[in-house]
């Protein structure tokens, strides 16, 4: 064969068998064909090197070649021209390099005794045809492999069988396992899920969507537990990967680490019952609280008392020094006031200066009576705030359950009425709450102009009703503390 340089797009001919090369030259030049120009190498560096001068649509290639023999040959072609189609000519003997050329990227083959045989003009026409439906395949599965290694969610796919099949880019940081090393593995291996409350493993997420074919989605509480240990709350969708005749060929998974989301749904809950300035719990906690406190003590035969303490000597402290002085004694007094209660009881920010404690299992009233000078004790105590030595008493009102309300509501508004009394009784002491403080209360209001709407509420009064007019268990005389501001 000479060797002809075309610069026009045409097929190169690569190949050192004249009787192949006869034959090539006759499919080539059939009529009525639009035949392609042929460009002639006979050895393989000579087809490299027209290689590199372009305008190859095509190429055709015997193995067998002067420099190079069998699969070697293909090797290095497709390396000179991998964006080429290429079509392998090959012998009876040598089927096995046309097989293994296919395998490694040539469009077709074809017997050497059989070129005569073909239409090789409109072969090469429609292998360049195909080749241009591949390459637009093929660059539709990079476009597609970019947005899934790019996307910050992970994303992993398995077969039938439930071997992993593709990690992303972000799934091989969130499990620790890199898309090589997963590959093949089982599911399970690879993507941990634990319940997070009771730490048990998880079914397997895939499950559903393989065997029923249809979407699903990972239970609340998931975490996703990485290689090396690493925990992370994870939300996911999982959905079946079908085959082009509709069966299913396995599932997908796309998962977030939501430990940011779920932070701050932990923080927003927080501040939804609890007090901004001083992070106590706030009414709706307190109320939540004390109503469980109530169901366990009418459960188990046992009492709950409520504390509400107004701060004595505040109100002038706020309106000398100033608010951020004032705020800063209130969190100082909240951190006192926690201080002396039982993981088991509730200090509680009312707003202002008021504060309410609950004690959730007492045996006697005797027990909130100490409980009140404990805190009359800590608030004793003078506060160093910005140079000043602070001090604040409280006025303490006390009801108890089961005898002064039957729920929360009740049981607060009698220890707000007490503590009342422990004002006009002198600030700075407690008084238990009594059925003929109502009266006097509502006494009080009708001549408070600010307090009208209090008239209108007549069931107030029945809030607070005591089965004794003094319990048995109650102290006879309040304490008073003399050693503090009135």
């Amino acid at each position: 064969m000479s060797a002809m340089i075309d610069n026009a797009r045409s097929v190169l001919v690569i190949g050192s068998d004249p009787v192949a090369a006869a034959a090539i030259r006759e499919a080539l030049s059939q009529p009525g064909e639009h035949s392609p120009a042929a460009v002639w190498a006979q050895t393989l560096s000579d087809g490299v090197a027209r290689l590199g001068d372009g305008g190859i649509d095509a190429i055709l290639l015997d193995p067998a070649l002067p420099d190079s023999q069998g699969i070697d040959s293909f090797d290095e072609i497709f390396l000179a021209a991998r964006d080429v189609p290429i079509l392998v000519l090959t012998t009876r003997e040598g089927e096995e390099v046309g097989r293994q050329a296919l395998q490694r990227g040539a469009k077709e083959r074809v017997l050497k005794e059989h070129i005569g045989g073909y239409s090789l003009g409109l072969m090469l026409r429609h292998m360049k045809e195909r080749a241009a439906v591949d390459d637009a395949l093929l660059s539709a599965r990079q476009r597609a492999q970019a947005i899934l290694d790019s996307i910050g969610d992970g994303v992993i796919s398995i077969d039938r069988e439930g071997r992993v099949t593709y990690l992303n880019p972000a799934a091989e940081r969130m499990t620790g396992w890199s898309r090589d090393e997963a590959n093949g593995r089982m599911l399970s291996e690879v993507f941990r899920i634990v319940d997070g409350d009771t730490r048990q493993p998880a079914r397997n997420p895939m499950e559903l969507p393989v065997r029923q074919d249809r979407t699903a989605s990972l239970p609340h509480n998931s975490v996703l537990v990485h290689r090396h240990g690493i925990e992370f709350p994870i939300e996911d969708s999982i959905a079946p990967i079908h085959e082009p005749g509709g069966q299913v060929a396995g599932a997908v998974m796309v998962f977030r680490d939501v430990s940011k989301a779920r932070q701050l749904e932990v923080e927003l809950t927080h501040l939804a019952r609890h007090d901004f300035l001083t992070g106590l719990p706030n009414r709706m906690l307190l109320n939540d609280r004390l109503d469980q406190a109530i169901a366990l003590a009418r459960r188990y035969g046992r009492r709950v008392a409520v504390l509400f303490l107004d701060l004595d000597g505040f109100k002038h402290i706020n309106d000398s020094l100033g608010h951020a002085i004032g705020d800063r004694l209130l969190q100082k007094t909240g951190k006192r006031l926690a201080a002396t209660v039982r993981a088991s009881d509730t200090v509680s920010r009312q707003g202002g200066d008021e504060f309410v404690v609950v004690l959730s299992e007492i045996e006697h009233a005797q027990n909130a009576a100490r409980q009140a000078e404990k805190i009359h004790a800590a608030l004793a105590k003078p506060h160093a705030i910005a140079g000043h030595d602070l001090q604040v008493n409280a006025s303490i009102g006390i009801s108890v359950f089961p005898d002064d309300g039957q729920d929360a509501e009740a049981l607060i508004k009698c220890a707000d009425t007490a503590m009342y009394h422990a004002k006009e009784n002198g600030r700075n002491t407690y008084e238990f709450f009594r059925p003929e403080m109502v009266s006097r209360v509502v006494a009080r209001q009708s001549r408070d102009a600010h307090s009208r709407q209090a008239l209108e509420r007549p069931e107030f009064a029945l809030h607070c009703q005591s089965k004794s007019t003094l319990n048995e268990d109650r102290p006879v005389a309040r304490a008073r503390h003399d050693d503090g501001p009135r």
